[in-house]
């Protein structure tokens, strides 16, 4: 769900496989189970290959280009679970670009969600793990392949260390007119590990393997979409945290460009510098030496146990940002925004009121355990020195940022130092962000205000403030999340606001609505306050969260 500068919350069961039979009456009945199941997508695909289903229809077939797979039914909508797009990532393919699924025949059962990624146990980790995890969920509100609705891609957060896309319900985007997927993708080491030996080639590129299953995603949704309503000349790549971050990574790769049309980047734009291969590919070596790879070589890496890999990468600070590697990533995203050189897509960008809230009011709670770059709590004696090393600048720029945040003006130093710290990262990163694109293509900005939103990851009460990762439950539901609380009716205006605005932007580049205007941002710093129950516009974004002070004190957004 959320990841910062250089630190994130992180978040198994085997999968039971069935074996054939030697009996023959068992033999007979799945023969004669198969022959039913092709009869029945028979019938519900037709002679012309158009799904024939309806809001009665509890279990649709569909066909995609690896075979028909039934999904469920329920209140007018669809949807699709645990379908694979890329080959299980294990073996000799661990640690390789992604490989095409293998298909079937008959029907496959799509009710249910595939496994995540492995992960550290975090209070959002899915029910089932496995190093076989490539799978990708679809929500419809329609079955007819006549019918072009705009798509919307998610690419879950959580520091590129955690979460699954089964977190993240899409059913109610879905009701507002999208088609919705939401994906996994390889994580920890197992995702963006770069290390000499994994190299396609001595010298070439290594890691980013999870920005890779990202892409595979996306060609997947070129091939199939349609059959399940969807445009695939009108897709929309959407993340929060590390899947904002994701999705600016894919506006300016350029073996991402004709996957979308469109970019939604929610509290993405606070790491925008990536780490050179060779940097990355030391921390490898390190790596591999400590899980026991002292002789360095890709057959040992791809036999340590998969529970050992998870282990060994404690925080996302070796992981996050990513790597410019040569392929993937050609130079920094950053580099490349400021430049121009990124895909000509319109971009929906945006942060919340205080980001940094989760992790320095609540980070004793939800970050325990994970190592933060700065002493906690934040005193009025460690001040400075946490502002210099959360941002990466010298005692003197410290001393000049902290006289624009005085203790004095803050309930606690916790809450002075998250205040600036998520303004110098997500704030102002977001802003920049905005500056760089609207020379160039149509950008809309926002900020996330609702200050009384229930955050749904830590216990009630411990944080009343939109922080990092609120805005997430105004957008979807989200089944697995541990505090669930219902919104008020303001809140559900709002929610229902927000739903519009992003299927809209989906639709036609443009979040504006009958009910709401959204100017673009240009070079006005324009943005949507997003507060109940409906949108205002905020034209001092910038001033409120000292845009300028940081523009003069460090040497770049980070």
């Amino acid at each position: 769900m959320v990841a910062v500068t250089n630190h994130s919350l992180r978040r198994g069961t085997p999968i039971v496989r069935i074996t054939r039979s030697r009996r023959p009456r068992l033999l007979l009945a799945a023969a004669a189970a198969t022959v039913a199941a092709t009869a029945a997508a028979t019938l519900a695909i037709g002679s012309g290959g158009l799904p024939t289903a309806d809001a009665t229809t509890s279990n649709p077939v569909v066909a995609t280009g690896n075979g028909a797979v039934r999904g469920v039914g329920a209140d007018g909508t669809y949807s699709f679970r645990g379908l694979p797009f890329a080959a299980a990532p294990t073996g000799n393919l661990r640690w390789r670009p992604p490989q095409p699924a293998a298909s079937w025949r008959g029907v496959r059962d799509a009710t249910s969600y595939g496994p995540g990624c492995p992960q550290a146990p975090s209070v959002v980790t899915p029910g089932q793990l496995s190093e076989d995890c490539l799978y990708l969920n679809v929500s419809t509100p329609a079955l007819h392949t006549a019918t072009k609705r705009p798509v919307l891609v998610w690419i879950h957060g959580g520091g590129l260390v955690g979460d699954s896309g089964s977190n993240y319900d899409g059913t109610k985007l879905t009701k507002a007119g999208a088609v919705v997927v939401t994906i996994n993708y390889r994580l920890g080491a197992l995702g963006f590990l770069a290390h000499p030996a994994l190299a396609t080639r001595p010298g070439g590129p290594a890691g980013n393997y999870g920005l890779m299953d990202q892409q595979a995603a996306l060609r997947w949704v070129q091939r199939n979409i349609g059959q399940f309503g969807g445009d695939p000349h009108n897709v929309t790549i959407a993340g929060e945290s590390a899947g904002g971050l994701s999705v600016l990574a894919h506006v300016t790769s350029r073996s991402s460009k004709g996957l979308f049309q469109r970019a939604i980047v929610e509290s993405g734009a606070f790491a925008l510098e990536q780490e050179p291969l060779a940097k990355a590919e030391t921390f490898g070596k390190e790596f591999a030496t400590r899980v026991g790879c002292l002789d360095q070589s890709a057959d040992c890496l791809r036999k340590v146990p998969v529970q050992t890999l998870v282990d060994n990468i404690s925080t996302a600070t070796a992981l996050i940002p990513g790597v410019v590697d040569g392929a993937v990533l050609k130079e920094s995203i950053g580099t490349a925004l400021a430049a121009g050189r990124f895909n000509n897509v319109t971009i929906l960008n945006g942060s919340n009121h205080d980001e940094e809230a989760l992790f320095t009011l609540g980070g004793r709670v939800v970050s325990r355990g994970y190592n933060l770059p700065y002493i906690s709590p934040v005193t009025a004696a460690n001040y400075e020195s946490n502002i210099a090393g959360a941002l990466r600048v010298a005692p003197a720029q410290a001393a000049a940022i902290a006289k624009e945040y005085p203790l004095a003006s803050y309930a606690t130093p916790d809450k002075a130092f998250g205040t600036l710290v998520g303004d110098a990262t997500f704030a102002c990163g977001a802003a920049q962000v905005n500056k760089w694109t609207a020379r160039r293509v149509p950008t809309y900005g926002y900020e996330f205000n609702d200050d009384t939103a229930p955050f749904l990851f830590a216990p009630a009460g411990l944080l009343s403030v939109a922080t990092h990762g609120s805005e997430m439950w105004y957008l979807f539901d989200l089944p697995n999340a541990p505090f669930p609380v219902p919104l008020n009716a303001e809140q559900t205006a709002l929610a229902d606001s927000m739903r519009a605005a992003w299927v809209n932007f989906a639709k036609t580049g443009n979040p504006s609505t009958p009910s709401t205007y959204w100017p673009a941002s240009g070079h006005t710093g324009r943005v949507l306050s997003l507060v109940p129950p409906a949108p205002q516009l905020s034209t001092d974004f910038a001033a409120r969260h000292h845009c300028a002070t940081f523009a003069q004190n460090l040497d770049k957004v980070k």
